[in-house]
């Protein structure tokens, strides 16, 4: 089925190569029974995909059921997706049919598959590995044969190396995964989506549709847009019904789209710089290295600071005063607080062994290294437990397997 069409019947608008490439791959998998994982941020329209999916394969005439894993409470999810026995738990007063037996021989999009409880994702294994599932306060093996397309707005890859996801789950769900891209990388859509919005909202409210000016039109489109399409068509329909003005300028627009200036900085690869004019960090190892190089500075700072007050012993106690105030007040990245002073300035004192005068001073600046502070700690925490790796990977907040891993990576005897 052509692109195009797949846009005509569903209501999908935009002709960026991303959303293109994505639609490709939902409509070739569509007539498989292959398990889908659909990634992308929150208000990219993942539930239309799945929708798409669904409706281009052979169950399309069978049941489908959309499931926000997210918003089910831990205690019921189990019940609500394979059903229970009558007196299994306090409230059940009947058995009860999951989701898996009622949609059978159709399709279960699992939305932000991410929030699942490791127990539950165990029993989603099963069923994806031998279409097998128990209603829970039962023994006896129920059978279902449903497709499961997923999504989520999370790393997956790096919920399971924290232990709160299945790693087998992971690529057993993503036979076929499928990436929505977020609005920001599909700028030449937004004029697009928003004309299309505001012809539905003008047609609701019996109105004239709203337009925007040239000067407009460029706002919206560098606006960062992190609630994506769904932001896009609140936005819209705000315009559309409280826009006195339907020729709305950038002016007028701004009234309407929210302060920036508290987000977040957003990765804006085509200058290396946010929408607002702030650095932008591309992952929390490119955090980290910020943390450390103004770490450094401050250190840099303080160790000149400390070497003038060590050559030059015939300071008086105010003028040390002075030093240590200013040792209080340097804080140029905010990276530590200041030392806290108390009590009257002292002297410094300084042994020298007998030297009459310090001649020559060497800076010996520690690594900065990630992997060199990651191994540190590392082996740290495995002298700490004396070798029990289970107690070290609690202590370091990773799972045992990642720390098996990091051994390995960085060649760490026990």
């Amino acid at each position: 089925m052509e692109i195009q069409s797949i846009k005509n019947r569903f209501g999908i608008i935009g002709n960026s190569p991303a959303l293109n490439f994505a639609l490709q791959v939902a409509a070739q998998v569509a007539n498989t029974d292959l398990t889908v994982l659909i990634a992308g941020e929150s208000g990219v329209g993942k539930e239309a995909f799945s929708q798409i999916i669904h409706a281009l394969s052979a169950r399309k005439h069978n049941p489908f059921i959309a499931v926000n894993c997210g918003a089910i409470p831990e205690g019921t999810i189990d019940s609500e997706l394979f059903g229970h026995e009558k007196g299994s738990f306090t409230g059940a007063v009947d058995f009860r049919k999951g989701y898996f037996e009622t949609v059978n021989g159709g399709t279960i999009f699992l939305d932000e598959i991410g929030e699942m409880p490791l127990g539950t994702q165990a029993r989603l294994l099963r069923v994806l590995e031998a279409g097998e599932f128990i209603r829970v306060g039962s023994s006896k093996v129920q059978k279902t044969d449903v497709r499961v397309i997923a999504a989520t707005n999370k790393d997956l890859l790096e919920l399971t190396d924290k232990g709160k996801f299945r790693e087998d789950l992971y690529y057993r769900l993503s036979t076929v995964p499928i990436r929505v891209p977020a609005l920001r990388d599909r700028t030449e859509d937004i004029p697009l989506l928003f004309r299309k919005f505001a012809v539905d909202f003008a047609e609701r409210y019996k109105t004239a549709p709203v337009q925007l000016d040239e000067e407009a039109k460029n706002l919206l489109i560098n606006y960062p847009w992190p609630g994506n399409v769904r932001e896009l068509k609140n936005i819209a329909e705000q315009i559309s019904v409280l826009s006195e003005d339907k020729q709305v300028t950038a002016a007028n627009l701004r009234r309407f789209l929210p302060e920036t200036g508290n987000r977040l900085p957003m990765v804006m690869p085509s200058n290396g710089a946010t929408s607002n004019g702030s650095p932008e960090f591309a992952n929390e190892r490119d955090i980290l290295y910020k943390l450390f190089f103004d770490m450094k500075k401050d250190v840099t700072e303080l160790k000149k600071m400390f070497l003038e007050i060590v050559q030059n012993p015939s300071l008086n106690a105010s003028q040390h005063a002075a030093y240590l105030n200013e040792l209080k007040e340097l804080k140029p990245s905010e990276s530590f607080p200041p030392p806290v002073i108390t009590g009257a300035a002292q002297p410094v004192v300084i042994h020298n062994n007998g030297h009459e005068d310090i001649h020559h001073h060497e800076e010996v600046e520690e690594s900065l290294n990630i992997m060199d502070k990651e191994k540190e700690l590392i082996v740290k925490a495995l002298k700490k437990h004396k070798g029990k790796r289970k107690d070290a990977a609690s202590d370091l907040g990773i799972s045992e397997r990642t720390l098996y891993r990091k051994l390995k990576e960085y060649d760490i005897s026990e």
